[in-house]
């Protein structure tokens, strides 16, 4: 047998392999241990007690995806109750670098297929035909404002070197409906009218819709009865406004001739004027509430008191007729009813010109009118330091005077809504929240007189054509004759209005309008007055939007009682215990040195230190900011800047 030695290194050596061996024994029991562990806690958390993640967890691991497009840059414009004026929509616009365009002219023979009206030379030029590649320019436009469909049929050409530019386009779903207000804007979306200019910041930095004061569907009625009395009259223009008198909010306001908002670049200027706003007209006899409200309000002149109309009045070379003279003494009710220049005329001579302008100053008539429009024009008037005998009187009955339709309108408010002047707003009123603050400019009492005596017109008046069944309306006629370019009447040329308020027992809105130089047709027997023109239209749209606003229409007695009670005698007696002005008793204390002139008698002092401007004549004194040529007229002549004449009231024209 043979015998192995094991020398003392050699057990050294099997001792540690074995506790080597041991070490990773145990290793690997310590690990096996460990990953048992971690398999039964997995085990636990996902089979028998899993942890599911949170909602906040899941939603901010999920990827986000919109469909709707972003905002657009510019707010939307609604009406009074929420339908879209104006709004922006994707468009695009179509250029190209020249440089990398292959062959100019074989592009522009195929744009032209599909662009309709484009020009096939122009677009070739601009591509640079027949110019070095290095010498072209690196962008042009091609088409600003592509349709969707045009977009489509460039995209399929294929054309290296045309692109598409994203942009907004803005659109008026109504075309010319509120023209005016609205305005419009350029390519680039910037407002260059009416609101879309005055508010352009406001859209451009609230995405909130700019809610207007205007009703579309009022609005639709008032353009559709102008656009019928323009086309009857062949009238060359003409302007109408719905006003509610609790709070100056612009219910409907259309200048004819109008234009499509869309188009706005191409239309004329002649259909971009906007003659309610930027039009300053005399008023003609309308302007005849101006004076009884300013006379009755002084307490100077009463309603039951009468003037002398029995003979024209003589100022130098020119004389104050009527239309109809009556030869007779009136009574206020009466020079309303007729509309009779001699007696406004008598009655403003009572008050003097001091009396006369601190109410035109009150009723805003000497400085611009604040709306939300750009630009609206300062008035022409007569020269303060000279409102002589002449002004007194014209413009008493309207002329000499020049201001704008919607400033007329605004200043009628007070006279039939209990004396309170408001200022004219294009923003709708909230009802349930802060209301707009009223000025006083006369007494309720005035007020009430007043819609009395504009009852009466409609009644039984110059107005009776501006007659509704089932409402009670009041108004006044204006008509006023046209001045020419050489500042000389046009004969037989008129411009006929009517401001109507209604319903008289609560009065709620103002209705006006005014049709530029009609031409007589046998409806209105050869007579182109207001209340032959203008007077039948505002009777169609009260009629209409009555309904519409929620006025229901009276019926017989009770329509009768209410006649009744909202007007009063033409011929009144004085209160018990009060005078009256007549033919025994013709001026008041007080009166103004100017009616005792008008008389031929000498004024007592007191009067004539209160006469008016010193040094005043008793000609016709020349429109602020204007010279005048006149030729036996009755006002002094005040032509608008540009084109647009102004018109006037005469003593040949009857409102």
């Amino acid at each position: 047998m043979e015998q192995v030695r094991v020398t003392g290194s050699d057990l050294n050596q099997r001792g540690a392999l074995e506790r080597a061996r041991g070490r990773i024994v145990m290793a690997a029991l310590l690990f096996i241990g460990l990953y048992s562990l971690v398999a039964l806690k997995l085990i636990w958390a996902t089979v028998i007690s899993p942890i599911y993640p949170s909602q906040a967890q899941i939603a901010a691991l999920m990827p986000k995806f919109s469909v709707m497009p972003p905002p657009p840059s510019r707010a939307d414009i609604v009406d009074r109750n929420g339908t879209i004026l104006a709004v922006s929509l994707p468009g695009a616009s179509l250029y190209a670098n020249p440089r990398q365009v292959p062959d100019p002219r074989a592009a522009a023979a195929l744009l032209v297929n599909v662009l309709p009206g484009a020009n096939e030379a122009w677009i070739a030029h601009v591509l640079g035909a027949g110019v070095p590649v290095e010498k072209r320019r690196e962008f042009v436009y091609l088409d600003r404002r592509l349709t969707p469909q045009e977009e489509l049929a460039v995209n399929s050409l294929g054309i290296p070197g045309v692109y598409f530019e994203d942009r907004e386009e803005r659109h008026y779903p109504d075309g010319d409906l509120a023209a005016h207000i609205l305005g419009g804007v350029n390519i680039d979306s910037t407002g260059l009218a009416g609101v879309e200019k005055y508010f352009n910041k406001r859209l451009t930095t609230d995405t909130q819709p700019l809610q207007l004061s205007i009703d579309a569907g009022i609005q639709s009625i008032v353009h559709n009865e102008l656009a019928s009395a323009v086309k009857e009259f062949q009238a060359p223009g003409a302007c109408a406004i719905v006003m509610n008198v609790k709070t100056g909010e612009v219910l409907a306001m259309v200048s004819l001739p109008d234009y499509d908002v869309n188009d706005y670049r191409d239309a004329s200027h002649n259909a971009q004027f906007n003659r309610c706003v930027s039009g300053l007209y005399e008023p003609g006899s309308v302007f005849k509430l101006q004076t009884i409200s300013m006379a009755l309000d002084s307490g100077i002149v009463h309603w039951w008191d009468y003037f002398d109309t029995t003979h024209p009045l003589r100022v130098g070379h020119f004389y104050i007729t009527d239309f109809e003279p009556a030869h007779r003494w009136m009574a206020v009710p009466e020079i309303l009813n007729v509309s009779s220049n001699i007696g406004a005329s008598r009655i403003a001579t009572i008050l003097g010109p001091k009396i006369e302008q601190a109410w035109y100053e009150k009723q805003g008539f000497f400085k611009p009118l604040d709306v939300q429009l750009p630009g609206p024009p300062l008035p022409l008037f007569p020269s303060k330091s000279n409102w002589g005998l002449a002004a007194t009187m014209t413009v008493s009955f309207g002329a000499g005077i020049a201001i704008s339709p919607l400033q007329l309108v605004t200043a009628t408010i007070p006279i039939v809504n209990g004396g309170l002047r408001y200022h004219a707003t294009l923003l709708k009123v909230d009802a349930n929240g802060p209301q707009p603050q009223g000025v006083r400019i006369m007494k309720q009492s005035t007020s009430e007189i007043m819609r009395k005596m504009m009852t009466n017109v409609v009644l039984f008046g110059t107005g009776e054509y501006a007659a509704v069944p089932g409402y009670v309306v009041g108004g006044k006629t204006g008509t006023a004759q046209v001045v020419g370019p050489n500042g000389r009447y046009l004969r037989h040329t008129n411009n006929a209005s009517f401001m109507a308020a209604f319903p008289m027992q609560d009065p709620q809105y103002l209705v006006y309008v005014l049709v530029m130089q009609p031409k007589p047709d046998a409806t209105t027997h050869g007579f182109t007055t207001g209340g032959y023109i203008a007077a039948p239209t505002v009777s169609r749209i009260i009629a209409r939007m009555g309904p519409m606003l929620g006025i229901v229409p009276s019926t017989g007695d009770e329509l009768a009682k209410l006649d009744a009670s909202l007007s009063v005698p033409l011929n009144p007696s004085p209160p018990p215990g009060q005078r009256a002005l007549g033919p025994n008793d013709p001026l008041p204390p007080g009166a103004n040195a100017f009616a005792y002139e008008l008389m031929g008698k000498k004024p007592p002092q007191a009067a004539a230190d209160a006469r008016g401007p010193e040094g005043a004549s008793a000609r016709p004194a020349d429109v602020k900011a204007h010279k005048t040529r006149h030729e036996k007229v009755l006002a002094p002549v005040s032509p608008m800047m540009g084109s647009h004449m102004t018109e006037r009231d005469t003593g040949d024209e009857q409102g």
